[in-house]
């Protein structure tokens, strides 16, 4: 029995149509993953494309904060200073005066290029604390977190911002807080404000 619907060859594509499809459909895949796919996934940008459609800058934002959470889930800490910077970051810490058992400080952080700087606040399960922080430089890597004895890491929430305020409630005891890295290039000064209930302002690294 014959198939009815087979098609007649000349209606078929020539090999060379099917070669020029495929040529071309290969031309505009590594188009897509220069232009658009390495700066947007992981911040290579070999035809600048990317820096102009701002996707560059994202993608290695996404790698940097990858990297430190693969660390922090390793339970380590992210590295406070690489060894090509000399500078520790500078912290001053301005307490002030409020209603009993809830206080107010007010902490700022000197930030040398690719350094990075935590503070954590010591907290009772269930304490709030409001707080605002600033960079004078632009967007600042951030990664929002606790820890205590058996638990390295507990995540809050993570990003780049060049500002961020919001309110903290300690899901357990321990040490409660903020670690900075900072990718702008040049030196910033993060201050941060908080108000609440905690008993003590530390500066981890």
């Amino acid at each position: 029995m014959q198939n009815a619907n087979k098609p007649d060859p000349s209606e078929l594509p020539s090999t060379g149509k099917l070669l020029k499809s495929t040529a071309l459909a290969v031309v505009v895949a590594a188009g897509l993953l220069v232009t658009i796919v390495l700066p947007a996934e992981y911040g290579t940008d070999p035809t600048r494309v990317g820096s102009l459609l701002g996707l560059t800058e994202m993608g290695r934002i996404k790698v940097q904060l990858a990297a430190e959470a693969k660390a922090e889930e390793a339970g380590l800490q992210p590295a406070a200073t690489p060894p090509a910077v000399a500078a520790a970051p500078t912290a001053a810490v301005t307490p002030a005066a409020t209603a009993p058992g809830v206080r107010t400080d007010e902490t700022v952080l000197t930030l040398a290029p690719d350094q990075g700087a935590e503070i954590k606040l010591v907290m009772q399960e269930g304490a709030r604390v409001r707080y605002v922080w600033s960079s004078s430089g632009g967007r600042i890597n951030f990664d929002v977190h606790a820890d205590r004895p058996g638990t390295s890491y507990h995540g809050y929430s993570k990003g780049s911002s060049p500002r961020e305020e919001g309110d903290l409630t300690a899901a357990f005891t321990g040490s409660h807080g903020w670690f900075w890295r900072n990718r702008t290039g040049e030196t910033v000064t993060i201050t941060l404000q908080t108000t609440g209930a905690y008993t003590e302002v530390k500066r981890v690294v």
